[in-house]
């Protein structure tokens, strides 16, 4: 098993913590602009429209909050020693796609694999 370089390691932790405060900034503007919205009464396509709003600011919401978590175990993972690798197959993730998904858990290999058993049973 290859070991990542420390100058790697750090570059990817930089970036996961820039990819961190940009998502929290996100959060807490568009927080912003959600309370910012009428959502008094109206006629009912109004309230349609304001709770389709809702709808998606709690979608959004959400995203940003899975993405953060995976942001927080893949700094987990740096701290612990376990980062870059795969959680399916514990080889290496390849650096390219660790330059690109800092907080990526699985290889392209593993990611196949799992991909491959989530058809099998969403069947």
């Amino acid at each position: 098993m290859t070991t990542l370089a420390d100058s790697f390691v750090k570059e990817c932790k930089m970036r996961l913590l820039e990819v961190k405060r940009d998502l929290l900034n996100r959060v807490r503007n568009s927080r912003m602009e959600f309370q910012m919205l009428d959502k008094s009464g109206g006629d009912e396509a109004d309230q349609t429209m304001s709770l389709l709003a809702e709808n998606d600011y709690l979608s959004a919401q959400q995203r940003l909050k899975e993405q953060l978590l995976e942001i927080e175990l893949a700094l987990a993972r740096i701290e612990n020693g376990t980062y870059g690798i795969c959680e399916e197959t514990e080889e290496a993730i390849e650096f390219d796609r660790l330059r690109a998904l800092p907080w990526t858990r699985l290889s392209i290999e593993g990611a196949e694999i799992r991909e491959a058993m989530r058809r099998k049973f969403a069947r």
